[in-house]
């Protein structure tokens, strides 16, 4: 059972779009020494960050959270949080990057490592939303998230043929 009753897709351009919002936001903020991307969700908002703001330093900090819930499932049930690779420094100077903050609990331990770091998301659900310094868009609590590199497209079956079944 997991805690998620909506879906919220995100294709490649939405999810462009607002990374390049994000980027609009923070180099108002600057200047930044560079990008830490927590991994793997914020690999990808930091490839678009990085070009957008000019920055050519980018490292990782490699976590483990979110396990399957069922055999080929999407990985959407939170488990104990492992960090497989940090970085040094107390992050000043540093945007932090993920894709988005849910429970909070990876950005709990992220913080405390890196206190000094400004937090950026793209989507944050209120639970997370206080741990993060800048966001673009906030969804409820009880929804999945579907990034576009954790889909593929497929045929739907029309609304009209649902009902008939």
């Amino acid at each position: 059972m997991t805690p998620y009753s909506k879906d919220f897709p995100v294709s490649w351009h939405e999810l462009h779009r607002d990374a390049r919002a994000l980027s609009w936001r923070l180099l108002e903020q600057g200047p930044w020494k560079g990008i830490i991307a927590i991994t793997r969700g914020g690999l990808v908002p930091a490839a678009i960050l990085c070009r957008e703001m000019d920055i050519r330093l980018i490292d990782t900090i490699c976590v483990v959270s979110y396990d399957s819930s069922e055999e080929g499932g999407a990985a959407n049930v939170q488990g104990d949080l492992r960090i497989l690779k940090g970085v040094e420094g107390d992050g000043e100077g540093y945007i932090l990057i993920d894709d988005l903050v849910d429970t909070g609990k990876t950005a709990r331990e992220i913080r405390k490592m890196l206190p000094k770091a400004h937090f950026a998301t793209i989507y944050a659900k209120p639970a997370g939303k206080p741990l993060v310094d800048t966001f673009i868009t906030e969804v409820s609590q009880d929804t999945w998230i579907r990034f576009p590199w954790d889909m593929e497209y497929t045929f739907s079956t029309p609304l009209a043929d649902r009902q008939k079944g």
